[in-house]
């Protein structure tokens, strides 16, 4: 289902003229060697914000880490994680912010991440996008939390 839902996300993307890339390839290197495994990236919105599509009962921990792992291993700062099997889409948002700044020690150094700090906001043209009634009964808006 995610499938369709990634491609339902793209159309709307496309008619605001947003850019992305779709399954964006994000390498996994290990003590200097490009290994064979890999990533892959549902979105990435406007060059900016890594987008993780899920269509599950409920986000857990282990998506939210998932998500800091693609930031940092990315460089980028925001990633949003879109459960789409919600009955108002707005309860299935979760943004995240990566706070990751590399150190001499960068091989044992982890991402410290916090949820929606001051100043950082969602981009405009994700947080305006309509879905047809068949897939969220509201507009993707910015989570209050």
């Amino acid at each position: 289902m995610e499938t369709a839902y990634e491609e339902c996300l793209c159309y709307e993307l496309s008619r605001r003229a947003v850019q992305f890339q779709r399954q964006v390839a994000l390498p996994v290197y290990y003590k200097g060697l490009k290994l064979d495994c890999g990533y892959k990236l549902d979105l990435v919105v406007e060059d900016s914000v890594v987008v993780e599509l899920k269509a599950i009962e409920e986000l857990l921990p282990v998506h939210s880490a998932q998500l800091l792992t693609y930031l940092k291993s990315s460089g980028k700062r925001v990633g949003i994680l879109i459960n789409f099997n919600v009955p108002v889409l707005t309860k299935g948002l979760k943004r995240m912010v990566n706070h990751y700044i590399e150190s001499p020690m960068a091989d044992s150094v982890s991402a410290s991440s916090a949820h929606q700090p001051e100043g950082d906001s969602i981009p405009d043209s994700l947080s305006t996008l309509r879905f047809p009634p068949r897939l969220s009964d509201s507009a993707v808006k910015r989570d209050p939390r």
